[in-house]
């Protein structure tokens, strides 16, 4: 088992903020790679990134990508991002009131003795068991980010097989398009 790095900032060393941006394409072939170089070439590490196509036109794509690094550099990848032919718009989302979840599967390894304790912390989560062997359990569950690190700490004692995040999805709060 392999230990996350920790989340909280020292005095010496500050972890720039996460950025979560959202971005509307035509769905094409290739825009997806466009996009992402752009943030390649600044030397931006994407964190997550989810591509849903439109499901009512299938003319357009949604990504909602989530990076971290200094926020002038962004705002000018925002930009470049931008102006690609395929891009209909891109809009950084830090700061906004939006509604944003995610979604992870973790399978655990769950000896009978510890499966009551571990199906507390499950229901406490709201996580729901997908899958259930003699040796292991598979959660599902949804929520912000901070919740699903939080739910992952608490579990890693008894020992996490394999995690899967699907990343983060948002919405603007009222009228606005995201």
């Amino acid at each position: 088992m392999t230990s996350l790095p920790s989340t909280t900032a020292s005095a010496e060393t500050q972890i720039p903020p996460l950025h979560t941006i959202s971005v509307l394409v035509r769905n094409q072939p290739g825009v997806l790679v466009r996009v992402a170089l752009v943030f390649a070439r600044r030397g931006y590490n994407i964190e997550s990134l989810v591509v849903s196509a439109d499901p009512v036109s299938s003319v357009f794509s949604r990504m909602t990508i989530t990076c971290s690094g200094d926020p002038d550099t962004l705002e000018q990848i925002i930009k470049q991002v931008a102006k690609l032919v395929d891009v209909v718009r891109a809009i950084d989302h830090t700061g906004q009131s939006v509604v944003e979840t995610e979604i992870a599967l973790i399978k655990i390894k769950a000896a009978l003795h510890e499966r009551t304790e571990i199906l507390q912390v499950a229901e406490h989560y709201q996580a729901k068991v997908v899958d259930c062997t003699p040796k292991s359990l598979i959660l599902r569950v949804t929520g912000a980010s901070e919740k699903l690190d939080s739910l992952i700490a608490l579990l890693r004692p008894y020992g996490v097989i394999e995690l899967v995040r699907s990343g983060k999805v948002l919405m603007t709060r009222g009228p606005e398009i995201t």
